[in-house]
Order: C-alpha cells, then structure tokens, then sequence
C-alpha cells in the first residue's frame, strides 16, 4: 500500500510549539513513525501562517515554517526526500517518503510578487491563494464578499504558471475559483470534499468537480469532519460517500486524499492520525478494486505533480 497525502499541517505544530519532535511525537498526527508505518510514499506540508500573526510578520513566520522543513524534517531523517515534480517521486527508493513543500495561502506574500519568488526559489510546488478569508490576490470561501482574483492576483497566477507551480483552489471562494480555471494551468484541490452531500462553503459544488476532470486535474477528499458529515464526528463511511460521489460523476481518476492532519481538532472514528490509513484501506478493499484502490491512495495524485 503506497499512500499520497496532499495535505497536512505539520510545519504549523512545529511552528507554534517547537518542542514537538517530528520523527515520534504523539501530539503530532503526522510523525515520522507514522509515515513509516502508514505505507505514505509522498506527503506534501503546507505553509500556514495563522491569522494572528500581525500582517508585518508573516512573511518571516513563512521563512520560518520553511526553515523548519529543511531542519525539522528533511535533513535529521535520511528517508525523507525533498520532492520537486514527477519524476523525483519515480526515482524514490522502497525505504524513502517523499516531501513536498507547499504554501496554503497568499497572506504571507502581501503585495510582493518577490516574497513569492523566494518561497518558490525554497521549494515551494504548490500554492493555495487563500485561506478561508480574503487578501490582496483573492477572497476565501468564507469571506462575505466572494470576490474573485484581483488584478494582483492574476499576476500571481501567472507566475505560478510560469513557474510550473500548482495553483491549490482549495480555500478559494467560488468566483475565485472559476477564474483560476480560466487562466491557470496547473490546478488541483488540495483538500476538498462534495458540496452535494455537504453544503458547506469549503467543500465544492459538482461543476466545480466536473471542471477539475474536464482539466486533468485533481482533488483530496480531507477528512474534516465538519465537511464530511456537518457535525464534529464522521466515520469511514462518510469518507466513502464523498469519494463515491466524485468517481458517479466521472471522477474515478481525479480524486485522492488529503487528510488536514494536524489543522483539525476533531478527527473521523478511527482515522485519528496518519498511522490509521490502514483502516481506510481495508475500507475502501470493501468497495474497489485493488486497482482502484491504488489510484485513489496514490496515482491519482502522484500523477498530476507539475515538472
């Protein structure tokens, strides 16, 4: 079992508590014993810089998560191997997890297409433009207004695509998120679920979904529990529901998993932390076909890495 996680906020715990240890921490959803354990061939860690943060300072608590991906994850820990496009994912051996840096949200870059360049230059391959509320590129999905990308924010599209950069529509609002269909090349949802079965505002409509297909892109199912089911708790089941929704309307070879460990409080009944995978699997074994299975917890997304 190889699993390709698209999302999780490790860097983040690291960040506000410096005292955690990456490889066995049990505070910690994501460790390094629990990659090992899970099968995880590929995790991507994003950049998150929480709104408390005063606007001056967030580019340097950007750095600062960067730097502790170098520090903290890759260079303690031989088997954890920076990860750049496609073909670096090939070239992995059997006992080596790939890493990838990614950036959720644009409030760290303010109105500098530099600050961006320079945590694209440290490693960056993808990019959310928001989180849940808006900055100088776009709105949020939570973000009354709903505004879409502003002169701004097309410049950093741009330079996502310029840069072979995916462009993370997860967090985005809806407007938003149709104008980066039309001008970006390299889309995909990092962590979204079914807007049809949950109406929230982070989880996305079906000609959302239809419009990743019609790309060739793809998207995480996250197992927020809020998401999944609108309540606090949500099962396993629920988790298949979503992903069985995206496979009825043409989604089979479009969608993945990207589980937010360590960004969420409340977590699905026995999938806790990344070391439960394992009960995912055997789930979805229930349902899919081994060839399924295989696409769902890795080729899908291991595919559309840009490079």
């Amino acid at each position: 079992m190889k699993i390709f996680d698209a999302h999780c906020d490790v860097l983040y715990k690291l960040f506000i508590d410096p005292s955690l240890d990456f490889v066995k921490s049990s505070a910690l959803q994501v460790n390094l014993e629990s990659l090992t354990a899970s099968g995880t061939k590929v995790q991507l860690f994003a950049i998150y810089v929480p709104e408390a943060v005063h606007p001056d300072m967030k580019f340097m608590a950007a750095l600062r998560m960067a730097d502790l991906f170098y520090e903290r994850v890759l260079s303690p820990n031989s088997q954890m191997k920076m990860i750049k496009n496609k073909e670096d994912i090939t070239l992995l051996e059997e006992n080596e997890i790939g890493a990838v840096l990614t950036l959720e949200g644009c409030d760290a870059i303010g109105q500098d297409l530099l600050k961006l360049r320079t945590l694209l230059r440290l490693g960056v391959r993808a990019v959310g433009l928001t989180w849940n509320f808006g900055n100088y590129v776009a709105d949020g999905a939570l973000e009354d207004r709903g505004a879409g990308l502003s002169r701004f924010g097309r410049q950093v599209v741009d330079v996502l695509n310029e840069t072979n950069t995916a462009c993370d529509v997860s967090h985005l609002s809806e407007r938003g998120f149709w104008d980066v269909v039309e001008s970006g090349c390299h889309l995909f949802a990092s962590h979204s679920n079914s807007h049809s079965l949950c109406p929230h505002p982070r989880n996305l409509r079906d000609d959302q979904i239809r419009a990743l297909i019609k790309q060739d892109s793809v998207m995480g199912i996250t197992f927020v529990p809020e998401f999944l089911s609108g309540k606090k708790e949500a099962s396993i089941e629920d988790v298949l529901r979503h992903l069985e929704h995206v496979c009825s309307i043409g989604g089979e070879n479009h969608v993945g998993f990207g589980s937010d460990f360590d960004g969420i409080e409340f977590t699905v009944s026995k999938l806790a932390g990344n070391e439960q995978y394992e009960n995912l699997w055997n789930s979805l074994q229930k349902y899919y076909s081994n060839i399924q299975v295989e696409k769902f917890l890795f080729h899908n997304m291991a595919g559309r890495l840009p490079g």
